[in-house]
């Protein structure tokens, strides 16, 4: 199957001459996207590095691209090292659906309440255990802190930013899900501690579709975060 890190490794490995493993900071489901993904590796190669850009530029196909390179100190690692994650997602609420924009959104037709969403959303903040909102094993860790999850319009597309220490595999696409039943009328607000509570997958509401998600963002110590907002929600 082609895939971001395979096309990305296959690239590099062309340039550096050697076989080249990449480690990300996030995987993404297939149909998810990402603008702020980070990606660490270890070379060998005497390539010089300030043209690194300009090569990859140039080799690169369409639909990946890279935005900045740097080199950092050993041990580092874009997945281990890194202190947070956000993700992006992406509502278009009206009544017709886009042909334009299907990969890029997910297309709910009733008109969402966003003041219900921000209400059940306030009960997600902090730590909690997640398990009610993720596809997750029995011995899984589950306890999750998310420090930020806004709701605001963009003209026809909702916008919801989530931040947290970590994330479990689809627990933003159900976050997402629960808070769209809420919008819609079909779940009330103050339900979501109970939700939270319960530590059951079936407690909460579906799983949202993946064209909607980003991973926009990852941060480090030091400052530095690689957040970029999704083109489609660019003001």
């Amino acid at each position: 199957m082609r895939t971001v890190a395979g096309v990305l490794e296959g690239t590099l490995g062309q340039l550096f001459g050697e076989s080249v493993k990449v480690t990300g900071a996030g995987r993404t489901d297939a149909g998810v996207h990402a603008t702020g993904q980070v990606v660490s590796l270890s070379t060998e190669s005497g390539f010089p590095f300030d043209r690194l850009l300009v090569a990859l530029r140039g080799l690169l196909p369409p639909d990946l691209s890279v935005r900045e390179a740097v080199c950092v100190e050993k041990g580092f690692s874009a997945r281990f090292s890194a202190r947070g994650r956000t993700y992006v997602y992406a509502i278009l609420n009206r009544p017709q659906r886009s042909a334009l924009l299907a990969r890029y959104a997910a297309y709910i037709a009733p008109v969402l309440d966003l003041d219900a969403m921000r209400e059940a959303a306030a009960h997600l903040v902090g730590e909690h255990d997640f398990r009610s909102f993720a596809a997750a094993g029995p011995e899984d860790r589950t306890l999750r802190r998310l420090t930020h999850l806004e709701i605001e319009p963009r003209g026809e597309l909702v916008r919801a930013e989530v931040r947290a220490d970590g994330f479990l595999r689809h627990m933003v696409r159900t976050i997402v899900g629960t808070l769209v039943e809420c919008g819609a009328g079909r779940r009330a607000a103050d339900s979501l501690p109970a939700v939270l509570a319960a530590c059951d997958r079936r407690a909460a509401g579906p799983t949202a579709p993946p064209e909607g998600l980003y991973l926009a963002g990852v941060w480090y110590d030091g400052g530095y975060d690689s957040f970029a907002e999704p083109p489609i929600l660019q003001a």
